[in-house]
């Protein structure tokens, strides 16, 4: 059974930091492209980072310069560290696997 868990949201205040993991189990990362999503209240679920197997990574424009994705294969894992957060960057982030598996989702909220 897949299982994709993502931790470390939380509240920040503006211009702070969060790094975000997603770790997985009955699923193997090291050879499949993983993605993060957001999605802000009212608004549709939205492509955040993507990172490959060969370790590639894309970004949305709204947070390219900002937020880094990254792997760690050996545990499963893959990352998303947020710098110089803003509140347009609140929402429920969610870490996506191929083969339609998504985690339950880990609330950040950027506010003063």
């Amino acid at each position: 059974q897949v299982q994709l868990v993502e931790s470390g949201g939380g509240l920040v205040q503006p211009g702070g930091s969060l790094r975000l993991s997603c770790a997985g189990s009955g699923i193997i990362f090291s050879n499949k492209e993983m993605t993060w999503h957001r999605q802000a209240p009212g608004k549709e679920r939205e492509f955040v980072a993507r990172i490959t197997s060969a370790r590639s990574t894309y970004y949305a424009d709204s947070v390219k310069g900002r937020f880094t994705v990254s792997r760690d294969n050996a545990k499963n894992t893959m990352y998303l560290q947020m710098n110089s957060l803003k509140p347009e960057d609140t929402a429920v982030y969610y870490c996506y696997a191929p083969g339609g598996f998504w985690g339950q989702g880990t609330q950040v909220t950027v506010s003063s």
